[in-house]
């Protein structure tokens, strides 16, 4: 049972819950086994109607802050393939498509509308780039696209 998730969802706080593999784990092609552990891990003792309130963001290790990003292509992937399924183990198949999934791996300017333009990508966990107003406008244009 994940209490701290639960004691969020119940003071009605959103809670993201981050998921990615390491640099070490991608190479080694090991990104579906990790990140569906820790979807399964991450969301463990969740009831169903608590589930909808719950944001997942799929944020490789080896992207964050570190200027790579997955391809659009490839987290979408990760997505649809990965982490829908593990959801759709612990809570059904329509729960697991009402979740909100974001990508948040170096994120910017000039890749945002890629993974916005995903099917399975739901919007994107803005880090750095957060903080460049420039930067972070052309992020949010992107996301109205």
């Amino acid at each position: 049972m994940n209490r701290k998730l639960q004691a969020a969802i119940a003071h009605g706080l959103i809670p993201i819950v981050c998921v990615g593999e390491t640099l070490n784990e991608n190479e080694a092609n090991q990104t579906s086994e990790v990140v569906h552990r820790q979807v399964k891990l991450g969301l463990a003792g969740i009831d169903l109607s608590a589930a909808g309130a719950i944001v997942i963001a799929y944020e490789p290790v080896w992207a964050i802050g570190t200027g790579k990003a997955a391809t659009a292509l490839g987290a979408n992937a990760v997505v649809a393939d990965v982490i829908r399924p593990a959801l759709a183990e612990l809570f059904g198949t329509a729960i697991a498509q009402s979740i909100r999934v974001l990508y948040g791996g170096s994120v910017k300017a000039d890749n945002a509308a890629e993974f916005f333009g995903q099917p399975d990508i739901d919007g994107a966990l803005v880090g750095g780039a957060s903080l460049k107003v420039v930067d972070f406008i052309a992020i949010a244009q992107a996301a109205v696209k």
